[in-house]
């Protein structure tokens, strides 16, 4: 943890120094939204100011527009290895599922078959629960083992079939932090000639995401969990999109990613957006990264990465010295790498809710209920009432940070 320069990092991000009753915030809310740079903040405010304008006049203030677009899209594709072709952008990643669900859903009939899975948020359930309905589809789940907390392949290779036309799953937990091995399962699918639907929103602020190295088909995340605007990114392979039919106007471009980009383009999101890899692109300098701009992103990853598990292990070795406490995830220190630091928890005495109302009060900023991650709770037989805690680093936390926290848990449960 030493190597890694936290100070330079906290300098960024100008919430990090706001008190509540003369407390220091301590910020482990992450999961369901990241803090954000002053420079995201400010291209915020230059993408209003500068290109608060419709796409596609032949003024200077569309112009600006304009650009702005296309460099969000480009960012966005660095950030994912791919073409900016294939870079949908819009309000958050349900809103994306939901209209990109129903545009598959146009190429499936009565009884074709898709496969959820208990693992993943509301997001990428709920779209094909609807479309399923409206279509007579038939949807199988697709349990995650209770000792590995991953979604084993041969539980997928028991549920595909000549019927199978869509898989969506999730890369990493909301709720037990657990990374599947995506690769592996897609690569079953893609064997059983199945489309492949990825939510990587909790893993996108923890590792980097290749999508061709993948071998999804769509991907979907979202920028203010990796330190951005509140805006949703959905990736589709170009072939795919292209063979697509959009709900969109009529008069709307057919081109990519213009055809599944319905309304005007939010551009100060858009700008706020290009800064936020910036900001990942700064701190990859910053760790002594050099070359082009995935280079440096994936140098800030690696770095930050190594600097979060450490804070994992921490965090989880001091949850579990407190009596009564439970945790949902895995919690073996040789296998951190196969989670991102999402640590979720009960109390055999006291309510979720009554933890995080008490830390609230004492500064430290923590989830609790089942955060929409509804089947993982139903999975694991924890009161969807009631849920869980829901504690979530970010490469901005520090290790005074996690032990204040351990230590108020502590009173608190004790």
């Amino acid at each position: 943890m030493a190597d890694f320069p936290i100070e330079a990092v906290r300098t960024q991000f100008p919430a990090l120094a706001m008190k509540d009753n003369g407390q220091q915030r301590i910020y482990l809310d992450n999961p369901a939204g990241t803090q954000v740079p002053q420079r995201v903040i400010d291209g915020v405010v230059k993408g209003m100011s500068d290109g608060a304008s419709n796409l596609g006049g032949m003024f200077s203030a569309s112009h600006t527009a304009n650009q702005i677009w296309f460099d969000a899209h480009r960012a966005m594709a660095d950030f994912l290895g791919a073409s900016p072709k294939e870079v949908i952008i819009g309000p958050s990643m349900t809103n994306l599922t939901f209209n990109m669900s129903r545009t598959i859903g146009r190429t499936l009939s009565a009884g074709d078959e898709i496969i959820v899975t208990c693992m993943d948020h509301e997001g990428d359930i709920s779209p094909w629960l609807h479309l399923a309905q409206d279509l007579d589809l038939v949807v199988k789940w697709l349990p995650f083992d209770k000792e590995s907390w991953r979604i084993e392949p041969q539980d997928l290779q028991n549920l595909l079939n000549e019927k199978t036309r869509l898989l969506a799953l999730n890369y990493a937990s909301n709720l037990t932090g657990s990374i599947n091995d995506v690769k592996t399962l897609i690569s079953l699918a893609k064997a059983a000639g199945v489309l492949t639907y990825v939510d990587a929103v909790q893993f996108a602020p923890h590792g980097l995401i290749d999508v061709n190295s993948i071998g999804c088909d769509f991907l979907a995340c979202s920028s203010y969990k990796f330190f951005g605007p509140h805006m949703g990114i959905l990736w589709g392979r170009q072939d795919i999109l292209e063979e697509l039919d959009a709900y969109k106007c009529r008069c709307s471009s057919l081109e990519l990613p213009e055809k599944f980009e319905t309304g005007t383009p939010q551009t100060e999101m858009l700008s706020g957006l290009i800064e936020t890899v910036g900001y990942l692109e700064w701190l990859g300098t910053e760790l002594g990264g050099s070359g082009t701009r995935r280079e440096l992103l994936q140098t800030a990853y690696d770095g930050f990465c190594d600097y979060e598990n450490s804070l994992t292990r921490v965090l989880i070795d001091g949850l579990m010295n407190i009596s009564g406490v439970t945790i949902h995830g895995i919690t073996n220190s040789n296998r951190i790498s196969e989670r991102v630091p999402t640590v979720s928890f009960t109390h055999d005495r006291i309510a979720p809710e009554t933890i995080a109302s008490s830390m609230a009060s004492v500064g430290v900023f923590v989830w609790h209920g089942h955060n929409y991650a509804y089947e993982p709770v139903r999975h694991l037989g924890i009161v969807e009432q009631t849920g869980v805690v829901r504690v979530g680093i970010a490469h901005y936390n520090t290790p005074s940070e996690i032990e204040r926290t351990l230590e108020n848990f502590a009173r608190i449960l004790n």
